[in-house]
């Protein structure tokens, strides 16, 4: 069978990614993508190291020329963000991506393609793969569920690494150092269920839809429109006209969401559908930059007889319309998002409506000792459940790094180009390892182009990927 990406360079980096996209690997389903990591390793006579969380720690000695060098450690993660449009029939366990080539660029068909780490998988395969890539020591990790709560270096055993550099390849923008992250965590609320007799005749399903989403901390500050967020503004106006069933949308609590539906019943139908039409104008104006194709829809939906109670369908629109998303706070000294929240997820099912977010902050206090408690707060005086946890740490910019320095020397001897050294205001797994590896003394983290991750939009920059590599391969044998 004719290979999608054959023939393209590097040719064992794109190998590696297309075997990578024929194996189901989205978050908290990660035993088959594992599994296939530890086998290849051991066929291949490298180190290999596969822990009870499932990560994957690879080791290969030095070539002639670096035994003396320090070793160094490629990190990735091996999940992806299964998100694909609707209507669209995959199934994320069990069906391959289909891979398209348009423009240079590199993309699933109406799925999200899984760049986002698939190709550090690949290029650190590549680099073990390979017989004529000077190197010092070299040591991989590649970690389950980074993308729905970092459980993987959770859970990951410190001691186990030997490496005093790190080079995290979970980046996606060329040329640019990533020094910095913020760290994260997840909240929940949860509405109990109540319900009631409907009063009311016609049961009908609004829609949110149109919206571009994107990655909840890398494209935070581009203020896209939530679906969850607009439902409920829509809602809230509707209140003395509606019964409500149940509200769902959303399905990461890592992307910013795309879609939102209601179910609800109405004795006016007609004055519904005219106050959808103003709110279409509303969002059409409000995001004609950002989502230009938003738009509200309503379409008939099968009779139901019960509605929630009005207390609850209450609460549930209050806690979404208050509840603060997008950028909460930014840097005065850089151009950098400090603090924000997505609302991703809301869910409806017979006991609970779950409002789910993720907020971040790359100043832990803000989130833990500020957002968090206003949260409590709130839950507190809506009488609704809550629940917070999974908090991670960011990782801090350091004054002085090795790794970074020798990174930033190759990219300008190789480009002719000064790289750019940022901090970010999404979460990488830095902070934790450099917490937990008592070994590793500096990191840095870097990676291709590619725009649009967590989202069916996803690419990819096949030039960039070659020159990715050829950078990564010179980082190496820099280090001696």
């Amino acid at each position: 069978m004719t290979r999608v990406l054959e023939g393209l360079k590097p040719e064992k980096v794109f190998y590696y990614f297309e075997e990578i996209t024929k194996i189901p690997h989205g978050s908290k389903n990660e035993k088959q993508i594992s599994d296939y990591l530890y086998a290849l390793s051991k066929n291949k006579g490298w180190e290999v190291i596969q822990d009870d969380a499932l990560n994957i720690i690879v080791r290969k000695p030095a070539t002639k020329g670096y035994e003396n060098a320090p070793m160094v450690l490629f990190q990735g993660h091996m999940d992806m963000v299964c998100e694909k449009n609707e209507g669209i029939e995959h199934d994320f366990e069990k069906d391959p991506l289909k891979l398209r080539i348009i423009d240079g660029q590199l993309y699933a068909t109406e799925t999200t393609l899984g760049a986002d780490n698939g190709i550090a998988v690949a290029m650190i395969l590549a680099i073990f793969d390979s017989n004529d890539i000077a190197h010092p020591a070299l040591e991989a990790l590649i970690t389950v569920d980074e993308e729905m709560g970092m459980t993987g270096v959770q859970k990951l055993d410190g001691s186990m690494i030997k490496s005093k550099h790190l080079i995290n390849l979970d980046s996606e923008a060329e040329g640019i150092l990533t020094a910095g992250c913020a760290g994260g965590g997840e909240i929940f609320f949860k509405v109990p269920v109540e319900k009631v007799k409907s009063n009311m005749s016609t049961t009908c399903k609004l829609k949110v839809s149109g919206l571009t989403g994107g990655h909840s901390g890398a494209d935070v500050h581009k203020e896209k429109g939530y679906s969850t967020k607009l439902l409920a503004r829509l809602l809230y106006d509707l209140l003395d006209e509606i019964e409500l069933v149940s509200f769902n949308g959303g399905s990461k609590p890592n992307a910013i969401p795309r879609e939102a539906k209601a179910v609800i019943k109405t004795n006016n139908i007609d004055n519904v559908k005219e106050k959808i039409a103003k709110w279409n104008k509303i969002f059409k104006n409000e995001y004609s930059f950002t989502d230009p194709d938003v738009v509200v829809t309503i379409e008939d939906a099968e009779n139901v007889s019960e509605v929630l109670t009005k207390e609850v369908s209450e609460k549930v629109i209050a806690c979404i319309n208050i509840v603060p998303v997008g950028v909460l706070s930014r840097s005065t000294a850089i151009d950098l998002v400090i603090s924000s929240n997505n609302l991703g997820i809301v869910t409806t099912d017979e006991k609970y409506i779950t409002i789910d977010c993720h907020p971040r902050s790359s100043v832990m206090s803000l989130l833990t000792d500020s957002f968090e408690p206003a949260m409590r707060q709130l839950a507190k005086y809506l009488n609704v459940e809550y629940s917070a946890g999974g908090f991670y740490p960011g990782w801090e910019y350091a004054k002085e790094s090795k790794i970074r320095d020798i990174c930033a020397q190759t990219y300008k001897e190789i480009s002719g180009k000064e790289s750019h050294i940022e901090a970010i205001h999404a979460g990488l797994e830095c902070g934790y390892l450099l917490e937990k590896c008592k070994s590793l003394v500096d990191a840095v983290s870097i990676g291709p182009n590619m725009a649009d991750i967590h989202s069916p939009n996803e690419h990819l920059d096949i030039k960039s990927v070659e020159s990715t590599f050829n950078y990564l391969c010179e980082i190496l044998k820099r280090i001696k």
